[in-house]
């Protein structure tokens, strides 16, 4: 609600501004130093004829407020050649903008040199100014970019950027590592996503309205995180728009295997659901005095057998999905942001409120589990041990809201940013279930009712303070953050078929309510400061800064066991609540609907965890002579994370122990050889991070009903007792990465650009996630053999003209990532794959890495809307996407390798505005035109593939109206 507030008030003061400002317009843009890509502050801005006139702020950005008319603008610096720009329109109340201004360094004579308005007006070209000057190795997006390809939220225009991919259209990861590697921050500092668990933050969330530019960083400086490998997606939003600007838009969207189909399964739910937040109807009945049922099986009547029937009748009663007819999806959209020049202040604001609305049906859903059989050596095929078939609706509900508000001065910048977001998640599905494991064989049918609730709110304070000789910058921020992660209710049933009966009991598995509660709470908080210096005749930077980060978790699960009995069934499973059916049945205390508590008294599946990360920073940007540059520094970290809980059997208690204690240096050193004024060179080394998180450091277990896996803390040992075997020790610990990369780049006009990289990694003792052995149908993270990675780039962005100069208006644009990966097995591995080797087939000391794609392929064929007639205002981009199949699961013992197959991914999109001041636009969006499938499959040597994983993802058709009032 007081995000809806300050949208409002924001939204009224640009409309008083408007009118207070309707006399005159503007003349806004930033100015570069053309050799270092740096911003400009104190660059005179003169209207000649005019006494109007302005400075550059220490952004390098100027506002200059002047009647409507036609201006030419003189742009001038000390040691630098003079700007002439010409024949400038000025209207009232609107703004004149000009992006790119870049001065440079006179030689030997000032010199002026006179351009035309249109010729500035790209940040596209700014973007790739800042890419080619960049200390480090980046790659980016930007806003004139996200207008250009017609995409409405971040995670879609991220597919464009070179040798990133993007995971179930919301998560970002780099070079192919997955999200472990990966990190997402916003305006440079961490935030939280509503998986705390996740170091990517859900992009979708982000609507590119309010988005000035996402770059990724792809080599590590010191000023950065340590606890990344692949790159760093750092999301940064206006806080001073160029324009004012007003936004409101309408999606819609329809997939013919999603939506309008009469069997989509679903659940009565809350009254709140389609705001993202359940509204107590999924409550849980007791978490306290709760009698266990042998302490009242023989006194019904007596005070805890009436407490318990209390229980049983608190228990939401429906259990089973009922069919009913999916709508298509929708979103709604508005934002505002404008900034306003006040006396010696500009003040400047954003603010968003979107809602997403998203139903999926996957019919003929499939998950597996399979294995080979040590006994049969010459048997080859896999047999399945537990097989699940059928069909599940899921209904997802996102509902974000930003507000920004910013103040500068000549030489401070002040910046108050709030972020929350609620995400709520519905799911229900029947499945056709059999089983084959450890002798049980029986058919069945399967029934899942599921909830799924997270919020997550974030405030960012940051100030930015030049001092007056602009040679010392000071830069601060503070981040507050509470992540809350919630499964209210999941609802588990099987029945067992024999003989046309339905039966539960202990060989399909008792039904459960389980209850999840994840709460968290972080706090970071960090400072840069940066010294200006002249070394070897040249410009020269020294930075140092630290970083305080503590985030404290509280999570628990409690589970209800079913027991059902003597009661007659049908297979609905209602039935397990009707009134009738609860115990005591018609007064017998020998039958009816009871329940066992496993987590009373001990529940290994509560803790509390917390870390604590202090860090220090040094970093210096050198020339020593005219076409090198170096950046070299160190970082160090120190990270403690602390653990209170116990494993199932209660032997091990740990009460606010440290199970990680981590102190490291981290050295950084980035090398740029400037060929000529186009062409760079780039080599860069450094040593990072990636540290286990909270769940993964816990003894934790962790029921999926829907695919009827479980996640298992890293704590926990392995072992076959048996055969004296510790798969696992139970000691999770960091994985510390060296990193090479060179890279050669050339950058043309317009944007245009062509690069060639390599990269080198070596992982000690990385985190995969293995099968475990001792609990069918679970997993696990665990430290595996030495890691290494050898990869290879190559990127280009042409224009067509070179071939008809028709076609000037057409642009290709590809980027390919192609790694070649391998781990050296551990003993216990290889020995494992050893032992369950089929006839003739040969175990490597070595296999390919879990989660790295092998390749990576991205290319777009962009129409820029430059056209005349109905071509005014068009734009149109094809674009495709696709990742190598990749190693998902680790196999053990007798469990196979599970690699996600190929996704093939071309999208259309098309945009055209409309009206002489393009206010409104029309957009149309085909996703997964080649309508491919989701896949993940067991593998074994001369086996054919079975699956782990296969849903249906269907084509989706989404049309967007948006409208610009301003």
């Amino acid at each position: 609600m007081r995000s809806i507030k300050l949208f409002l008030a924001l939204l009224l003061t640009t409309s008083m501004v408007a009118v207070l400002h309707a006399q005159n317009g503007f003349i806004r843009g930033s100015v570069f130093d053309d050799a270092t890509g740096e911003t400009l502050p104190g660059v005179t801005i003169f209207a000649e004829g005019t006494t109007n006139g302005t400075l550059t702020d220490f952004d390098g950005k100027f506002n200059l407020s002047i009647a409507p008319g036609t201006y030419n603008l003189r742009i001038s610096f000390i040691s630098y050649e003079t700007i002439n720009l010409k024949n400038i329109k000025v209207e009232a109340g609107k703004v004149s903008l000009f992006e790119n201004l870049r001065l440079k360094e006179a030689k030997i004579e000032l010199t002026e040199v006179t351009i035309t308005a249109e010729a500035v007006r790209n940040s596209e070209v700014a973007l790739l100014t800042m890419k080619q000057k960049s200390a480090n190795l980046i790659d980016g997006i930007s806003a004139a970019n996200f207008r250009k390809i017609g995409d409405s939220d971040a995670a879609s225009s991220m597919k464009r950027v070179a040798g990133v991919s993007v995971e179930g259209g919301k998560y970002v990861y780099v070079r192919g590592l997955g999200d472990r590697y990966s990190k997402t921050i916003l305006n440079g500092m961490d935030i939280p996503g509503i998986d705390p668990d996740r170091n990517t933050v859900q992009m979708d969330l982000f609507p590119t309205n309010i988005v000035d530019n996402i770059i990724v960083h792809k080599s590590f400086s010191a000023y950065l995180p340590a606890d990344f490998t692949g790159g760093v997606v750092d999301i940064e939003t206006k806080d001073f728009p160029e324009l004012k600007t007003g936004n409101v838009s309408l999606n819609l969207g329809y997939n013919p295997e999603f939506h309008f189909n009469k069997d989509y399964l679903t659940y009565e739910g809350g009254k709140n659901d389609f705001l993202g937040f359940d509204d107590g109807t999924r409550a849980i009945p007791a978490t306290d005095n709760i009698p266990q049922f042998s302490e009242v099986a023989g006194n019904p009547d007596g005070e805890k057998g009436l407490r318990y029937k209390e229980i049983l009748k608190g228990f939401n009663t429906v259990m089973g999905a009922t069919p009913e007819t999916s709508l298509m999806d929708f979103s709604l959209g508005v934002s505002v942001g404008n900034q306003i020049p006040k006396n010696k202040v500009t003040w400047g604001y954003n603010a968003s409120l979107s809602y997403k609305n998203a139903t999926e049906y996957y019919k003929n859903a499939e998950y597996g589990r399979y294995g080979v059989d040590p006994a049969k050596p010459d048997f080859y095929e896999m047999e399945y041990r537990e097989f699940q078939k059928g069909d599940y609706g899921v209904n997802s509900v996102m509902l974000s809201a930003m507000a920004g508000i910013a103040m500068k001065t000549k030489y401070s910048k002040f910046r108050l940013n709030i972020l929350h977001l609620q995400n709520g998640e519905k799911r229900a599905g029947i499945f056709n279930y059999s089983n084959s494991d450890l002798g049980a064989v029986f058919e069945g049918v399967q029934h899942n009712l599921e909830y799924t609730q997270r919020s997550m709110t974030n405030v960012l304070l940051n100030g930015k303070h030049m001092f007056s000789d602009n040679n010392w910058q000071i830069e601060w921020k503070l981040s507050p953050s509470l992540s809350k992660l919630d499964d209210p209710d999941i609802r588990f049933t099987r029945y067992e078929i024999k003989e046309e009966k339905y039966i539960i009991g202990t060989e399909a598995g008792f039904p459960e309510r389980i209850w999840r509660e994840l709460d968290e709470i972080s706090l970071t908080g960090n400072f840069d400061i940066s010294r200006n210096l002249l070394v070897f005749g040249s410009k020269s930077q020294l930075r140092f800064g630290g970083l305080l980060t503590r985030k404290d978790r509280s999570f628990i699960i409690r589970n209800f066991q079913l027991n059902v009995r003597n009661i007659p069934l049908t297979g609905d499973p209602d039935e397990l609540f009707f009134p009738e059916n609860l115990w005591p049945y018609n007064g017998n205390a020998s039958r009816g609907t009871t329940f066992e508590t496993p987590f009373i008294p001990v529940n290994p599946n509560q803790f509390d965890a917390n870390n604590l990360n202090t860090a220090g920073y040094l970093s210096w940007e050198v020339s020593p002579l005219k076409y090198l540059k170096l950046i070299v520094g160190v970082r160090t970290e120190m990270y403690q994370q602390r653990y209170s809980g116990q494993n199932q059997l209660g032997d091990i208690v740990l009460d606010n122990e440290k199970v990680l204690d981590d102190l490291d240096v981290f050295p950084a050193a980035n090398v740029i050889f400037s060929l000529n004024q186009s062409q760079n060179l780039r080599f860069s080394y450094s040593k990072t991070i990636a540290r286990p998180s909270m769940k993964e450091l816990s003894f934790a277990e962790i029921f999926d009903a829907i695919t009827g896996r479980t996640f298992i803390g890293g704590l926990f040992t392995d072992a076959n007792d048996q055969l004296g075997i510790t798969y696992w020790d139970g000691n999770l610990t960091s994985t510390r990465i060296d990193n090479l990369d060179v890279r050669w780049e050339m950058f043309g006009k317009g944007g245009q650009t062509i690069s060639f990289g390599a990269f080198y990694k070596y992982f000690k003792d990385p985190i995969e996630i293995v099968q475990y052995f001792t609990q069918a149908g679970a997993f696990q993270p665990r430290n595996v053999g030495d890691g290494q990675l050898l990869g290879l780039e190559a990127e280009f962005r042409k224009n067509l003209d070179f071939l008809f100069p028709s076609l000037s208006g057409i642009s290709l644009s590809s980027n390919f990532t192609y790694s070649f990966s391998r781990i050296r097995l551990s003993s216990t591995e290889y020995e494992s794959r050893l032992a369950n080797a089929r006839t003739g087939e040969t175990i490597d000391e070595y296999r390919s890495m879990a989660g790295q794609a092998p390749f990576i392929i991205n290319a777009g064929l962009a129409y820029d809307g430059s056209g005349k007639g109905i071509f005014n205002g068009l734009e149109a981009g094809l674009y495709y996407n696709v990742q190598g199949p990749t190693l998902e699961v680790v196999g053990i013992a007798d469990r196979p390798d599970v690699y996600s197959r190929s996704f093939n991914s071309l999208n259309l999109n098309i945009n055209k505005t409309f009206g002489e001041s393009k206010k409104l636009q029309l957009g149309l969006k085909i996703e997964n035109i080649l309508g491919d499938v989701k896949e993940s499959v067991f593998q074994s040597f001369e086996a054919a593939d079975q699956f782990y994983t296969y849903l249906n993802q269907g084509r989706t058709f989404q049309l967007r109206l948006g409208y610009r009032f301003f």
